[in-house]
């Protein structure tokens, strides 16, 4: 991939739907070398920023920063021209990924936002409650699911 086949890609979906699973299969389908270099320089994900001495530790107080700077390493990748930088985020809302899309777009890269599941239905809700590895609750999941915006 050229630095004019630059790809942004933003994943959406609920806690546990599959979407750290979509990007490891689409790293994996890339080879080892590039999807270690896009793992260490263009993979970008809030959940990441929670682990302390390799345990998830979820502290709703760090929840924004985290996502800033979350935000912050995605821009600077593509300010570095990353060829294919990733955001691994729920993105239950636009609002919450059209900062990512907006500079993506703006230093030239395609977007490809990819939506994994259903989030609006109750069956894949209950399968996001019992995968999902943060322990987040079916309540917890049914109301990110009635939050979720699809188009």
């Amino acid at each position: 991939m050229n630095s004019t086949n630059k790809l942004a890609i933003i994943m959406r979906g609920l806690p546990g739907s599959g979407k750290s699973y979509w990007v490891e299969q689409y790293l994996h389908s890339l080879g080892l070398e590039q999807a270690t270099h896009i793992k260490q320089y263009g993979y970008f994900s809030t959940d990441s920023l929670f682990y302390q001495a390799g345990e998830y530790q979820f502290d709703v107080k760090k929840l924004s920063q985290n996502h800033q700077l979350n935000l912050n390493g995605f821009i600077q990748a593509l300010a570095n021209n990353e060829s294919i930088v990733i955001c691994d985020n729920t993105n239950v809302c636009h609002w919450e990924y059209i900062a990512y899309q907006s500079a993506a777009k703006a230093l030239g890269y395609s977007v490809k936002v990819v939506l994994i599941g259903e989030p609006n239905n109750t069956a894949h809700q209950q399968l996001c409650a019992k995968r999902n590895k943060h322990r987040v609750s079916f309540s917890h999941i049914k109301r990110m699911g009635q939050q979720f915006e699809t188009d």
